[in-house]
């Protein structure tokens, strides 16, 4: 029977952590499961805030409609704990890279893990609790979230069963994602309490996923499976990645290469686009969390593998920022240049891991002055970002007067020596370039590091051009060398 003492509802849902994944899961599952109470906890009191004011936390196309659908009828965004009346509590917390001892770089830091386990355990001392895993965590994981939850746990009447249920989200889609999911990844137990923790949980999403896209493992193959598949997918990118730099060498099109292979059954076409390198919050972070334990296993040919993607990502990255240079007569001191997009992907404003952040500081360090345009990024985020990444001193202390961040795209090339296409929003392809073009200094250089430009359009209007996987011809370094 539920512990919940609501009699509006047949189930009380708990979710730990406001953010990315927790906040939109829990939307979607408000709305489809009117019998259920979903309960949004977190520790952030502007961000919980922020879930119930007019201007969400975070921006997902569709998000906002279905929250304020669902908010104060059975969804709800609280800093006080309602540990007891849940039925079923995901932890939904930040699990960032360590940037600290042993596994620094690579593994995963799971103290938010613990400390969600240890509060649990502290505050329920009766009945039975569903605990989910909905962070990305390492495998294993769940031996030591069910290790401290036994543990301060074993002077009361509280049972819990640990469940592994990671997101497949990406970011741009995720409403669509929750709501019309290829798979929905349930891992547990092999006995009976387990199976029917698991039947629970399958039951929730059963409002609205059909069965049979519901798989059931065991719980370590589940925590495997969310970094195997974001692994694939960052190995997809880099590998077409490697691919564009050959085509800029030989005249090929990187775009025609992809179409040509992702029409074979065997590879398909989903995430074969070249760009500057991939971002967000989870690949880089899996990857090397999937390097770490790797490693950990004694598995260094894997390991070396698998790191190598990363690595590959870094070099797209600045091979893009040294063509930059290379193309603008080998220096862009002084000269302005346009960024258009900060956010890693286009439909949302988060900039976790963005390629834009490792070229804006490559072209400070350089000493160009860089104007930022993004849609959806605010001004304190681009702006934290690149000074935790810039390197130097001397680039830090200059950033003020180095880094401007626009609240138009006009604003952002006028007078630019060089514009920079950081990320694909939807508005870079209808702007007037012809326009753009002669509010600029001469030559003016376009550097489309997301390929969704017409190439042609903008040289018969005069720019030079850089387009990712694409064969330039002459650059006007080129042309005026001699």
């Amino acid at each position: 029977m539920p512990t919940h003492a609501d009699p509006n509802f047949d189930l009380h849902v708990l979710c730990l952590g406001a953010g990315y994944v927790g906040g939109p899961t829990m939307a979607v599952i408000a709305k489809n499961c009117p019998r259920i109470k979903v309960t949004v906890y977190d520790l952030n009191q502007a961000r919980i805030d922020a879930w119930n004011s007019d201007k969400l936390p975070i921006y997902e196309p569709g998000l906002e409609e279905v929250v304020k659908a669902q908010r104060g009828k059975n969804l709800f965004f609280t800093t006080v704990e309602h540990y007891k009346e849940a039925d079923i509590i995901f932890i939904s917390v930040n699990t960032p890279t360590k940037t600290y001892g042993m596994g620094a770089g690579r593994a995963a830091d799971l103290k938010f893990i613990e400390l969600a386990a240890r509060r649990i355990a502290e505050v329920v001392t009766e009945g039975n609790k569903i605990i989910v895993e909905k962070s990305t965590v390492p495998v294993r994981c769940s031996v030591a979230v069910k290790a401290i939850l036994k543990a301060c746990s074993d002077k009361t009447s509280a049972t819990f069963q640990v469940l592994s249920n990671p997101e497949f989200l990406a970011e741009g889609t995720a409403i669509a994602d929750l709501q019309a999911p290829d798979r929905v990844l349930i891992g547990g137990d092999s006995d009976a309490a387990g199976q029917a923790a698991v039947e629970k949980l399958c039951s929730v999403y059963a409002n609205w996923v059909p069965r049979d896209r519901i798989i059931t493992t065991n719980l370590w193959s589940s925590e495997l499976s969310k970094l195997t598949a974001n692994a694939f997918l960052a190995q997809r990118i880099s590998s077409i990645n490697t691919i564009s730099a050959v085509c800029e060498a030989t005249g090929a099109d990187v775009d025609e290469v992809a179409a040509a292979i992702g029409r074979d059954s065997r590879i398909g076409p989903k995430f074969l686009k070249a760009s500057v390198g991939f971002g967000g919050s989870c690949f880089q972070k899996d990857v090397l969390n999937l390097v770490y334990l790797s490693e950990q296993f004694g598995l260094d040919e894997v390991s070396q593998y698998w790191m190598k993607v990363i690595e590959m990502n870094e070099w797209q990255r600045q091979r893009f920022a040294q063509k930059m240079i290379q193309m603008m007569f080998d220096t862009v001191s002084g000269k302005k240049i346009g960024v258009l997009g900060f956010a890693f992907k286009k439909d949302t404003g988060d900039t976790r891991e963005s390629s834009a952040i490792s070229v804006c500081a490559t072209l400070l360090e350089e000493g160009a002055h860089v104007h930022v345009y993004d849609p959806k990024v605010p001004r304190e985020q681009i702006l934290d970002d690149v000074s935790q990444a810039l390197k130097s001193t001397a680039a830090r202390e200059r950033m003020s007067q180095l880094l401007h961040i626009e609240d138009s795209h006009e604003a952002a090339v006028t007078k630019a020596h060089a514009i920079a296409v950081m990320t694909e929003w939807d508005e870079f392809k209808t702007y007037d370039y012809k326009k753009i073009h002669a509010s600029m200094m001469k030559p003016a250089f376009v550097f489309d590091g997301r390929a969704i430009l017409n190439i042609e359009e903008l040289k018969e209007i005069g720019f030079e051009v850089f387009s990712i996987g694409r064969s330039q011809g002459k650059s006007a370094k080129e042309t005026l060398a001699f």
